[in-house]
């Protein structure tokens, strides 16, 4: 499962996702390449950057209503 963006950093994309929670991102969405669609609620497993690189990091996000609302 991929961000909607390609955050190079896990830390990256937890300033994304508290950015739109304080208003002033836009919002972070999931997808998931050739695997279906990620859940439009719960929790997903997300990992980046996107691929060909490697990944370098791994997230626990929670979707609300296909919005990214917190990351572990």
């Amino acid at each position: 499962m991929y961000a909607s963006k390609n955050f190079k950093t896990k830390k990256l994309f937890k300033e994304a996702v508290a950015a739109h929670a304080a208003g002033t991102g836009p919002a972070v969405t999931l997808y998931a390449p050739g695997m279906g669609s990620p859940k439009e609620n719960g929790k997903e497993t997300v990992e980046g950057p996107h691929y060909p690189a490697p990944h370098t990091w791994y997230a626990e996000a929670t979707v609300v209503n296909g919005v990214v609302t917190k990351v572990k």
